[in-house]
Parts: structure tokens; sequence; C-alpha cells
């Protein structure tokens, strides 16, 4: 079996990288891969941080995913501002809060 077909990346993830009027990703698939994957645990490990500072603040789940979003955008990051917001989203998927509907300002 190749490699390239044991490695998944979400249509979600995958669609960050494509340009409008393209059908494949500018990046090539290992880097996408790696990518996804840096954003993916990234999710996963913040879960227990954000739901903690959400019951500690006493702050509504969308507050706590934007504290999570300027935290993961502000500088040095390591994820660009899109790639940001789709750990946010994700982290609010595997928390089974509501998925933010756009950037914050």
């Amino acid at each position: 079996m190749y490699e390239e077909n044991q490695n998944f990346v979400p249509e979600s993830f995958m669609m960050l990288y494509v340009k409008a009027g393209q059908y494949k990703p500018s990046l090539p698939r290992s880097e996408l891969t790696q990518r996804y994957e840096l954003c993916e645990d990234m999710a996963n490990l913040l879960m227990d941080t954000v739901s903690t500072q959400q019951f500690q603040l006493g702050i509504a789940e969308n507050d706590a995913l934007e504290k999570c979003w300027q935290g993961l955008i502000a500088e040095p990051s390591m994820v660009n501002p899109e790639e940001a917001f789709w750990v946010v989203c994700r982290l609010a998927e595997l928390l089974s809060w509501p998925i933010p509907e756009s950037h914050w300002n």
C-alpha cells in the first residue's frame, strides 16, 4: 500500500490550501499532511486547557474559543491565521461546542 493512501487529510483542512479556481492544494502532499497533523495535535492538546479556562473564567464557549484563536495567531506563531481558525473549529468539534461561523475581528 502506498504511504500517501495511509495519510488522511480531511477536506476541511485541505481546502485551506486550494486557491480559487483550482482543484489541487498549493502544498505538496507530504507538507500538507505535516501541517494537518500539527493542527490536529494542537486541537487535541488544547481540549483540557480551553474547557478548564471556560469553566474557571465563567465565559461563554465562543469567548473561550476566541481567546484560544488569539493565542494561536500571536507572534511567534506556529500556524497561519487560517490554520488557527481550523484548529479552533476542530477544538469546538472535539468539545461538542458550537462551531464558530467566521474569524473574529
